[in-house]
This record gives C-alpha cells, sequence and structure tokens, in this order.
C-alpha cells in the first residue's frame, strides 16, 4: 500500500518543486546567462557553463520560492495561482521556505566559485527579487521597474562570470534586457488585468488597460530596439553585432514593434497576448542571434 501511495505523490511532489521554483521561467533565465557568457569568453569552460546554469538556476529558483511565500494570500484570490503549492494547502510555508533558502545559499556558493562579482550580482538579483519588487506589486506601478531590475541581470551576469568584472559590455546587455521587459510584463498585465485586480496587484503604468499603457508599451519597444542595435556602431567595447545581425535584430524588433502598435489600436486581450509572445520570441532569437554573429563573423 505504501508503495503504491509512493508512486502516486512523487509526480505530485516534482510537479510542486517545479511549480515553486517556477522551472520554465528559471530555465529561461538560465539560457540568457549562458548567452551572456559566450558573448564574454575568449575561451568556453564547460565547468564554468554547468556552475552558471546550476547557480543561476538555484537564485531564480529561490527568487520565486520566497515570492510565493509572501504572496500566498493574494495567490489565493487570483485564478492563475490559486491552485499554485502554497496557497492549494500542497505545500507548507515551512518547506517552501527550506527550499527558498537551500536554493539561495547552493546558489550563492556555485557563483562564487566562478567568482565574486558572479555571487554579488545574484545575491543584489534575489535581494530586490524578493525584498522590494514583490512588496510594491501591491503598492505602484513602479514595481515594475524595480523588478525589471533584477529581471535584467542574468544576461550581464554570463559576461561577468566570463570575465570577471563590470563594464560597457555587460551594461548594454543589462539594458537590452531591462527595456525589453516593460513591453513584455506590461503585454501580461494587460490581458491578465483582471486577475491581477483580485490580488491587489498594480502592473500597468496607468493602472489600467487603455491608451497611455499601449502608448508606453509602444515607447519601451522602440528603446529596446535602439538599445539591442548599438553595439553595431562600435561604442560598446568587445561587445560587437555585425551590420548583417543588427539588421536581423533589428527586423526582429519592428516585428514585435508591430504587435505593439496592434495593441494600441485593437486594445483586447488576444492583442496584448500576441505582443507577449512576440516578446518572448524576439530576446531568445537576439540572444542566439547574438551569440551566432560572434561566432561566424
Amino acid at each position: 500500500m505504501s508503495n503504491i501511495k509512493s508512486t502516486i505523490s512523487a509526480p505530485s511532489v516534482l510537479t510542486d518543486f517545479k511549480e515553486i521554483t517556477k522551472m520554465g521561467l528559471s530555465i529561461s533565465v538560465v539560457f540568457s546567462a549562458i548567452a551572456g557568457y559566450l558573448l564574454g569568453a575568449v575561451e568556453i569552460n564547460f565547468n564554468v557553463v554547468l556552475l552558471l546554469a546550476l547557480g543561476g538556476y538555484f537564485m531564480v529558483g529561490a527568487s520565486n520560492a520566497f515570492n510565493q511565500i509572501i504572496e500566498r494570500d493574494l495567490d489565493a484570490l487570483m485564478d492563475r495561482t490559486k491552485n499554485r503549492p502554497i496557497p492549494s494547502g500542497r505545500m507548507s510555508v515551512t518547506t517552501a521556505f527550506i527550499i527558498a533558502s537551500l536554493f539561495t545559499v547552493l546558489g550563492l556558493v556555485t557563483l562564487y566559485i566562478i567568482n565574486p562579482k558572479t555571487a554579488m550580482w545574484g545575491a543584489i538579483s534575489i535581494f530586490l527579487y524578493t525584498s522590494v519588487y514583490t512588496p510594491l506589486k501591491t503598492k505602484t506601478p513602479l514595481a515594475v521597474f524595480v523588478g525589471a531590475l533584477p529581471g535584467a541581470i542574468p544576461f550581464m551576469l554570463g559576461w561577468v562570470a566570463a570575465r570577471g568584472e563590470f563594464g560597457i559590455e555587460p551594461g548594454t546587455l543589462f539594458a537590452i534586457q531591462f527595456f525589453w521587459q516593460f513591453p513584455h510584463f506590461w503585454a501580461i498585465g494587460w490581458f491578465l488585468y483582471e486577475d491581477y485586480k483580485k490580488g491587489g496587484f498594480f502592473m500597468l503604468p496607468t493602472g489600467k488597460p487603455d491608451k497611455g499603457t499601449a502608448v508606453q508599451i509602444i515607447l519601451y519597444s522602440v528603446w529596446t530596439i535602439l538599445a539591442s542595435i548599438i553595439p553595431v556602431f562600435g561604442f560598446t567595447g568587445e561587445l560587437k553585432l555585425t551590420i548583417v545581425g543588427a539588421i536581423v535584430v533589428f527586423g526582429l524588433g519592428v516585428l514585435m514593434l508591430v504587435y505593439a502598435l496592434k495593441l494600441f489600436q485593437k486594445r483586447t486581450v488576444k492583442a496584448a497576448k500576441q505582443l507577449m509572445l512576440s516578446s518572448v520570441f524576439y530576446i531568445t532569437m537576439l540572444q542566439i542571434i547574438y551569440v551566432a554573429d560572434k561566432f561566424l563573423r
């Protein structure tokens, strides 16, 4: 009987672990960090790549677990989050706290093995996300600005892991991912507006899905495109981009901008979802193109 019980519960435990650490989001963050590492590396050290992947996952997983502990009562009010491990009662706060604390320690130690500055940026990221961004979400739309800071760290973190220093190159990678997050998260805030309202979250710049929010989405989409093609002009040190690479990135940016303009025109949930998907496609392809451009030039 106990064997049957464990067989039934094992997949559930794994699912809850994936949910408390937001595995999909964590993997996307690791992808960004590895892309940044490949851009910064003079020679690729696969031990560092492995440490960066593990450390990055630990840090993001810890941030997400702490976030779900803090927001457990509000998560219970929203349709998209009420079945998360804590509000559903499948996982205790104590268990989640142990996971979050263990992941924090493992993440910091793993990143410190790479170099101290990588660990420092990892620590800054988890602090901003859990101690500043999370509490501000129910207070002000500026929470998205604060959340964009730790959200922009992974891409540059990879470069710091490769070089052990912060400069114009990782700063540029930071700027790209920083500006990108506004159209991305405002699109999410738009199509989840009613659900976020149940939890008392302020995610849109004007407080509601209106023309003012759509205009800001367009502006930040433009700034994202501009930040993304800056390396082609030779102002960003060793971070370079060929003309061909810049044209492709610009084309992808225009595609995202088209969806931002469609949102302004239609102001529908469907248009917001399309923008969100196009923004994910944009940042993923940008990182692939940047890496390919470096190794093929």
